[in-house]
């Protein structure tokens, strides 16, 4: 398989998500894969929940719907332009240990190893280890080429030229000695900050709330903090965020706010509740679920120094300020192809193995 035929094998794959959208499944009877693979996706994606509670139906198809609207000829064309990719090349075999903190949280990765004409070794999360064999099942039912191309595996992996591995702090030091003498990629925990200045419109943060509710705050792209101006007027966000508040019926997430909820009461924090998410003063990036971590700034200038210093926490910066680095309100979950995670190149890596 040349760079073109991966190309539109991953492109199909992105016309075949459509067909799973937060508004509907819907089976377009002209699809040449559905016989095989349209009910599969849909028990698959109805029966998430049961083996991760933090699955849950709307979440699953809320990250189908953006790897739809990323898959397309013309933005892997457009992401593939930027490398010189040899197709003499003999291919690598890449492992790639994968998080399951969100719904196909690994699959750039996946992605990017096959695309750069690399084979691929998985190690799947037990959180999160249905969706991406299925992708698996359509790469090879389009192309019997993949067949050779992928291997997923439960026991240590062996024989591998390079490898990347995502896990939380303490496993990523783990990852970093036992992989050691390997080319890798190897990523720890982050988290995602907002600027609030107080000019914001009510439909900017609105939709902060996306960047703050989808996947329940799981994803190292989900605010996890804002920094706002002192005297800000959190009336302001609450009653914007007051669309949200039907997630407090999902019992996981209502467990988790009760349970933080009491120990920040008993350890006498102060805090801002409206009675599904609450706001703590806090210097730390990591905040627990449906808990926003605060901080106030006195000037921009001041704050943006603040957060290149300490930017090995942070995965995205969501702000309205005219700044090529920030993401607007409401894309954190939408990254486009060429958004590396932890702003490391993932391809230029694969291809200078």
């Amino acid at each position: 398989m040349n760079l073109e035929q991966r190309i539109e094998a991953f492109a199909k794959l992105g016309k075949f998500f459509k067909q799973f959208s937060t508004s509907k499944m819907e089976k377009d009877e002209n699809s040449e894969f559905n016989p095989v693979l349209f009910d599969a996706f849909k028990m698959q994606i109805k029966r998430a929940s049961e083996f991760n509670g933090w699955f849950t139906q709307e979440n699953v198809l809320k990250s189908f719907e953006s790897w739809s609207e990323a898959l397309t000829i013309e933005n892997l064309e457009k992401w593939t332009s930027n490398y010189q990719i040899d197709e003499n090349t003999v291919p690598k075999k890449v492992a790639i240990i994968m998080a399951g903190n969100i719904p196909l949280v690994g699959f750039h990765d996946f992605l990017s190893v096959l695309l750069s004409g690399n084979n691929a070794l998985v190690k799947l999360s037990s959180n999160d280890k249905y969706f991406i064999p299925l992708i698996a099942k359509f790469l090879e039912y389009y192309h019997p080429s993949f067949k050779n191309k992928i291997t997923f595996t439960e026991e240590k992996l062996t024989g591998f030229d390079a490898v990347i591995a995502t896990g939380s702090n303490n496993t990523t030091r783990y990852f970093d000695y036992y992989f050691r003498k390997y080319p890798s990629i190897i990523r720890s925990s982050r988290n995602s900050v907002a600027i609030i200045t107080g000019k914001e419109t009510k439909q900017e943060l609105e939709a902060l709330g996306e960047d703050i509710f989808q996947y329940f705050g799981l994803g190292c792209r989900s605010v996890s903090k804002i920094f706002v101006p002192e005297n800000y007027n959190f009336d302001l966000l609450f009653n914007a965020l007051f669309k949200f508040n039907e997630i407090i019926n999902i019992k996981k997430y209502e467990n988790n706010y009760d349970y933080n909820k009491a120990i920040y009461l008993m350890s006498l924090f102060k805090i801002k509740d409206n009675g599904f998410v609450m706001l703590k003063e806090d210097s730390s990036y990591t905040s627990p679920i449906a808990t926003i971590f605060y901080e106030f700034y006195d000037s921009f200038e001041n704050l943006l120094v603040k957060l290149e210093t300490e930017k090995e926490a942070i995965q995205c910066i969501v702000s309205n300020e005219n700044n090529l680095n920030f993401v607007k309100f409401g894309q954190t979950q939408h990254p486009k192809l060429w958004d590396y995670a932890d702003d490391i190149d993932t391809f230029r890596f694969l291809l200078n193995i």
